[in-house]
């Protein structure tokens, strides 16, 4: 299965939808979308993994350093996810402490006081 990204601006957030599977073969290409983002200036990322069917620990390891990049520049990356097979990878390696994970993109958007 491919991965398809979309990247739009929402207010002072910058949206990255995710859908398809995020492996080892496909993560690269999140990461480019992650650091394409924040190079043009955005710091508050939510990614909508909303079309998301598959995150394997390449996946993981790509949102846990876009956060970590963010994270230095005073910035934020949260997700949304309702896939309960996606939040069971969150919470087996317990990065549902790390992440702010919002079952809707209109709860992560309200939650930064911006309207979709």
């Amino acid at each position: 299965m491919d991965l398809s990204l979309a990247t739009r601006p929402e207010g002072d957030r910058t949206v990255v939808e995710v859908g398809g599977e995020i492996d080892v073969y496909t993560a690269p290409q999140l990461r480019s979308a992650l650091n394409d983002a924040v190079a043009d200036g955005a710091r508050h990322l939510v990614v909508d993994m909303t079309g998301t069917e598959f995150l394997d620990s390449t996946g993981l390891g790509v949102l846990v350093g876009g956060l970590k990049r963010v994270r230095t520049m005073d910035g934020d990356l949260e997700l949304v996810c309702s896939s309960e097979k996606i939040l069971k990878v969150f919470r087996i390696t317990g990065l549902t402490k790390v992440f702010t994970i919002h079952p809707t993109i209109e709860e992560a958007l309200g939650a930064a006081g911006t309207t979709p």
